[in-house]
């Protein structure tokens, strides 16, 4: 593939999308066949009459598989967009929505609205949180480690690592006055781990907006996403309102990962690994980075939570643990390898 061939990237994702959906929709505790996913899938558009079809088996595919595959899919594009957007906006490769404490502010903001009752009066209360807590942990980060316009790669990932562990230790406090009640104890354990059981439509209307809109406002700054990339003076000679623009691509990041924190806890190194890969193919350029990101997010986080459903069936193995562990191995050796640059200049 040659690099910046936008729609073979954008194809791949699709398909990979695609298929690990359909595969999804019929594989479980109760398989259904392929077959009978499409029949069902064809009911409920019109274009099949569903005869014959037992109603448990619509309520499987509808209710229960179906909008955890629309919510995966709209978390994994998210943060991938959101990971790409920090790395122009910070111009470090190692920046990342996990990395840099966003997910852990965001998931201390649901466990917030979780602990105090606030998400028993209105279902925007875990968002609304996450957003804010996730908005906090970025302009926490961004103000630490700014020195005189630069962002020190040493000094960013030092704040990250030290505003991720403050959310993550106060987030273990709220935990330790949940753990009488059992409810509480395990909706916060969620947002720790990460996983997407159990998700309903609901979760989709809440994280759908927070997504979209913000994944357009990123996509519609990527001419000052391509300059900031190229650093500060550039940007400013080319008409970029830097101190501006900063704020208002932070604040598009903070709504799109506060959003799928909200529904799916903290997914580490989405936000990572989907750019670097992206961008090894499509080259800098934001107009065709992101909404490839955006395609190859969604299939990575729906591949990656269809293996932990398979992998120890009919038991689940947390998908936080699974981003993780596809994760982690790639950062440490874009560390190393970094290393290895700045040594060798």
């Amino acid at each position: 593939m040659t690099r910046g061939g936008r729609a073979p990237v954008l194809g791949a994702g699709g398909l990979l999308l695609a298929v690990a959906a359909t595969v999804a929709l019929g594989s479980g505790a109760a398989a259904i066949p392929l077959g009978r996913v499409a029949r069902i899938l064809g009911a409920s558009t019109g274009l099949d009459p569903g005869d014959g079809i037992p109603a448990w088996e619509r309520l499987v595919v509808l209710d229960v598989r179906l909008p955890r595959i629309v919510t995966g899919s709209l978390v994994g594009g998210g943060l991938a967009v959101a990971g790409a957007a920090l790395q122009a906006l910070l111009r470090n490769p190692l920046a990342d929505p996990g990395v840099l404490g966003v997910a852990s502010g965001g998931a201390l903001g649901a466990v917030l609205a979780l602990h105090l009752g606030l998400a028993a009066l209105t279902t925007w209360a875990v968002p609304g949180l996450a957003i804010l807590g996730a908005a906090a942990a970025t302009f926490a980060v961004y103000a630490i480690a700014a020195r005189r316009g630069a962002l020190p790669a040493g000094t960013l990932l030092l704040a990250g690592v030290a505003v991720g562990s403050l959310a993550s230790a106060l987030t273990s406090l709220v935990l330790s006055f949940t753990l009488e009640e059992y409810e509480q104890g395990r909706q916060v354990f969620r947002w720790l781990m990460g996983g997407l059981e159990a998700r309903t439509w609901a979760d989709v209307a809440l994280v759908t907006p927070t997504t979209l809109l913000g994944s357009a406002a990123l996509l519609a700054s990527s001419r000052e996403l391509d300059a900031l990339l190229l650093g500060e003076v550039h940007a400013l000679s080319v008409g970029v309102d830097v101190g501006r623009v900063r704020r208002r691509l932070l604040g598009a990041t903070s709504l799109v990962v506060g959003g799928a924190v909200a529904v799916s806890g903290v997914l580490a190194f989405v936000g990572l690994l989907v750019p670097h890969v992206v961008r090894a193919l499509l080259g800098p350029s934001h107009a065709r980075l992101l909404p490839a990101c955006l395609v190859n997010g969604a299939a990575l986080v729906v591949v990656a939570d269809l293996a932990c459903r398979l992998l120890r069936a009919p038991e689940e193995l947390r998908l936080g643990v699974m981003t993780a562990g596809l994760g982690a191995p790639f950062f440490l050796w874009l560390l190393v390898a970094r290393r290895r640059d700045e040594e060798g200049a």
